[in-house]
């Protein structure tokens, strides 16, 4: 193995504070990672981590090295870019985090297609409905659908996603349907939590401007899809982009609650650090990413929007040439 890629086993080493945390990552084993961490301290003739039970540290030789590697790295990555951006292909490792029901729809059935563009290169996924930092996890690039906030991270627009509330008919049969966005506070609302979600309050759009609500329900899970099973099953009243869901309303399983009070709309995009040469893989997959996810969620919709539904709704004709359904 070369002192290049045992100088990226360091770098990741000290970054998680942990060989197994940093194997995951590479997809070595941590008894791979501690053999080229040895070998690195042979070559150098000194060592660069203390090691405890549950850590290791890098010592001041270490930290120095540490820095070290990160230029020359850097250095190496940019001559790759270099070569790349004069008609080199992509290539290399290329770590991509996704909302899971996100990569179960559309991610993972296109992830054959980009990489018969791209044989170069290798993706890994990382699938959570928790925002991953990109440089802490060292991640290349992420995709999201979320109102994003000012970051250092490039972020590049896919496409616009409307929101709706929706539930299974047989709920709101039993229930009622709540006719204000404060009726809310009264019904079982299914919520997606994990460590820092904000998805148990709900900002909706009403005539005097968006106002947020916090609801409350027995059900909550960090994983979107649950959700929509739940909602399917009567269970409660759920949040969701339209796309997702698109199949469930056509057929009647869900229908729309509070339609004159949507959600704000969230925008699909990527995003990435700023980096002065950016890696030939990265723009290859936000490039892909841009077309190929914006028409993958047309076809989920298959033209159906918010406004049609309203519309539908107020001629009192069916969603999309489904039997009808009162919309709440």
């Amino acid at each position: 193995m070369s002192l290049l890629d045992n100088m990226r086993v360091f770098v990741r080493v000290v970054e998680q504070d942990s060989m197994s945390a940093a194997g995951r990552l590479l997809r070595l084993s941590p008894a791979v990672v501690s053999h080229r961490i040895q070998a690195l301290e042979s070559h150098l003739g000194v060592r660069l981590l203390n090691r405890t039970t549950r850590r290791v540290q890098p010592t001041e030789q270490g930290l120095a090295f540490y820095t070290a590697c990160q230029e020359v790295l850097a250095s190496v990555e940019r001559a790759e870019n270099v070569v790349a951006g004069v008609g080199g292909a992509p290539q290399g490792s290329l770590r991509v985090t996704a909302p899971l029901g996100f990569t179960r729809r559309i991610l993972a059935p296109l992830v054959p297609e980009f990489q018969a563009l791209h044989p170069k290169v290798t993706l890994q996924l990382r699938c959570s409905e928790h925002l991953l930092d990109l440089l802490t996890e060292s991640v290349d690039i992420a995709v999201r659908m979320a109102i994003l906030s000012d970051s250092s991270l490039i972020a590049r627009k896919i496409t616009d996603c409307e929101r709706l509330l929706c539930a299974a008919p047989a709920y709101l049969a039993e229930q009622g349907a709540p006719q204000t966005p404060e009726d809310l506070l009264d019904h079982s609302c299914l919520l997606l939590r994990f460590p820092g979600s904000q998805q148990f309050r709900w900002t909706l759009q009403t005539p005097d401007g968006l106002k947020t609500y916090s609801v409350q329900g027995r059900f909550d899970a960090d994983d979107g899809d649950t959700l929509t099973g739940w909602a399917l099953d009567g269970r409660g009243i759920v949040l969701k982009p339209l796309w997702e869901v698109a199949e469930h309303l056509r057929d009647g399983r869900l229908v729309p609650v509070l339609a004159n009070f949507p959600p704000e709309p969230v925008a699909l995009s990527v995003l990435y650090p700023h980096r002065r040469l950016l890696p030939a893989r990265v723009k290859a997959f936000s490039d892909f990413a841009v077309t190929r996810f914006a028409e993958e969620i047309e076809k989920s919709l298959q033209g159906m929007t918010l406004a049609k539904m309203r519309a539908a709704r107020a001629a009192g004709a069916p969603v999309r040439g489904t039997a009808r359904q009162d919309l709440a």
